[in-house]
């Protein structure tokens, strides 16, 4: 069950003054966005014809509604746990809606140590007069709003030392989240790809990465022929890690191992309302009843309920993209993107002098 504060703040959205990051923009009114894609087959009969074609399976999961055996299933990818709710869930609902049977893939494990000093409430800091380290508190950001799903102090006390200690409470914490959602989302089946998330460590690991994920891909598409395979937009992300796996699904895509091929914005919701439809190919106008359940899931990223290894990760991670991403009833899908895409990591250069190429900013002109 969501943390009932995390759907209060949902179900009242609309009675809060509007703000730019906050949940207020929940109950804003968001203009009307017309489907833009191709004009010929309705949106539903080309998604119940199966014609977004091409994947494979690596494992099981859920069982959701019912589908059309018949159907090929359309695969969703998600790098992290939380991306699948944050874009790709109104998606994967309109999917279902129209029969086909939807997988939903988890790619990388998630590790992000970090997140067991926020929950800890402390992290380790030197100490300027001594040069050794001490124990700092930092309290909960959540909690002076309210927003916190523990109502109190969280009475974690997870391993930090070394930072891959954290990974024993971290993955497993955040892939229940995870689940929880994909129940809510009611998808048919769940892999889990448990690909170690080292795409941001460098040219060298961004490139085995991008490898690694490409064969898995493949071998997906190998034993589902026919699916459609659905991806986040990583050039526009400015994540290695999506920016990686978008880099192994065009090559997938460019060598006709993929067929059809979609890669749906999942960090729209960070840019004005105006802008997020950017080259995309439509925008999809999110049912209120899908929309509901899409707030369902998010809710999945604020429950606090320890015995199920819930700890409300997503939301103490990324709460503005979240609630964001409640706030717009729309999805912003892309079809493959055009000539002027590059491989690689094209967050690094954000290391250079003066900030490299590309800056570490969305690269608009590649969609």
């Amino acid at each position: 069950m969501a943390d009932r504060h995390f759907r209060h703040r949902l179900d009242t959205a609309a009675s809060v003054g509007a703000g730019p990051d906050g949940p207020a923009r929940w109950g804003r009114p968001e203009a009307s966005m017309a489907d833009i894609g191709a004009v010929g087959l309705s949106r539903r009969r080309v998604l119940t014809a199966g014609a977004l074609a091409g994947a494979t399976l690596l494992g099981t999961g859920l069982s959701g509604g019912k589908a059309s055996a018949a159907s090929k299933p359309a695969i969703f990818y998600s790098p992290h746990q939380d991306d699948e709710v944050l874009g790709l869930a109104g998606s994967i609902l309109e999917h279902k809606a129209a029969g086909r049977p939807v997988y939903l893939v988890l790619v990388t494990r998630g590790e992000n140590n970090q997140l067991a000093g926020i929950m800890n409430e402390w992290a380790w800091e030197e100490d300027k007069d001594t040069g050794k380290m001490k124990k700092v508190d930092y309290p909960c950001r959540l909690r002076p709003s309210g927003r916190c799903a523990a109502h109190g102090p969280h009475g974690v006390n997870w391993p930090t030392d070394p930072p891959s200690a954290t990974d024993s409470v971290i993955v497993p914490s955040r892939t229940a989240e995870f689940m929880a959602a994909a129940d809510v989302l009611g998808v048919d089946k769940v892999i889990n790809l448990k690909v170690p998330d080292s795409a941001w460590n460098g040219d060298t690991d961004f490139k085995n990465f991008t490898k690694t994920v490409k064969s898995k891909i493949a071998s997906i598409a190998d034993q589902y022929p026919g699916a459609s395979h659905k991806f986040t937009a990583g050039w526009l992300e400015v994540s290695a890690t999506h920016k990686a796996i978008s880099d192994a699904a065009v090559q997938l895509a460019k060598e006709g191992k993929l067929t059809d091929v979609r890669f749906n914005f999942v960090y729209a919701y960070d840019y004005p309302l105006a802008s997020r439809r950017n080259g995309a190919a439509y925008v999809l106008n999110i049912p209120s009843d899908d929309m509901d359940t899409k707030r369902n899931a998010i809710a999945c990223y604020n429950s606090w309920q320890p015995s199920k290894k819930l700890y409300a990760l997503g939301y103490h991670s990324v709460p503005e993209k979240l609630e964001s991403a409640a706030a717009d009833p729309h999805e912003y899908v892309f079809g493959m993107p055009n000539d002027d895409y590059e491989y690689g990591d094209i967050q690094k250069d954000r290391k250079k002098p003066g900030g490299g190429k590309y800056s570490g900013e969305p690269q608009w002109g590649w969609s």
